[in-house]
């Protein structure tokens, strides 16, 4: 009984009317609707992202439907910038609930054999090392405060492999590992930490893959077979990222959640 009460006193209500969350990668795609979401949710909302004109469109859009919100430009794989979006989060708010860990990028089609170094240190420098520095700095944080959700976007490429893309399923392999080791590290601490794997969704991302394949005159030969029949709209992830930052999810730590139509059954 003395465990549970202590247990209890470590889950916090999420959202407040000052609880914050941060989101990577939220200049489009999942982030953007994500950022969205979590806004209508009643977060205060610190939208990260590489392209300045994008984030700062999520955050007017924010603003639009009477959400609070702030951008920082950023380049995720970069220490000092990610010490400056979590400085600039604590300096205006004072907390972080939920850090949606999101920002990430796909490789060129290649095979093994024909990728070089350059292109698997790109992808790993943001996929991996990106989110790896975001819940170094964070989980401090959420640490000192006693309470948060950490929710990093994997793929369905880190639970299968994916033709021709090696450096990219890798990366998201490593995010899976990195998501439960820190799940069992502060099961205790009042933090959860938790990823979504989406298959097929409609982005600029997955919409750039024609193209990636011109540029490389190269097609993989085989495809993703979206079993539900069409992508994903990110706004229907997004809905998964919001359950993950509320207290619903209270009793979900280290888990892989596919959202992928079916793509990997």
């Amino acid at each position: 009984m003395q465990q549970n009460e202590q247990n209890d006193s470590q889950q916090k209500p999420l959202p407040t009317n000052d609880s914050v969350a941060v989101v990577t990668g939220a200049g489009g795609g999942i982030g953007r609707a994500a950022s969205l979401k979590l806004s209508q949710a009643g977060f205060k909302i610190v939208a990260v992202d590489f392209n300045t004109i994008t984030g700062e469109e999520t955050v007017n859009l924010i603003r639009t439907q009477g959400g609070e919100g702030l951008f920082i430009q950023a380049d995720v794989s970069k220490e000092e910038d990610v010490e400056r979006y979590t400085k600039a989060t604590i300096d205006t708010y004072g907390r972080i609930d939920v850090f949606f860990n999101n920002a990430g990028i796909l490789q060129k089609f290649s095979l093994i054999e024909n990728l070089d170094a350059v292109e698997f240190d790109r992808i790993m420098n943001v996929n991996v090392r990106g989110v790896f520095l975001g819940m170094n700095k964070v989980l401090k944080i959420m640490n000192a405060q006693g309470f948060g959700s950490i929710i990093n976007t994997a793929s369905t490429a880190g639970i299968r492999a994916e033709h021709s893309m090696s450096a990219y399923t890798a990366s998201k392999h490593a995010v899976i590992g990195l998501t439960k080791a820190a799940a069992i590290e502060y099961v205790r601490k009042g933090i959860r930490v938790n990823a979504i794997c989406p298959g097929g969704v409609d982005t600029a991302l997955t919409q750039a893959v024609p193209m990636m394949m011109q540029e490389s005159g190269y097609t993989p030969e085989e495809f993703p077979n979206m079993r539900i029949g069409r992508f994903a709209e990110p706004s229907e992830i997004a809905e998964t990222v919001v359950f993950l930052a509320s207290d619903k999810s209270s009793y979900m730590t280290g888990s892989i959640i596919a959202v992928d139509g079916g793509l990997t059954l």
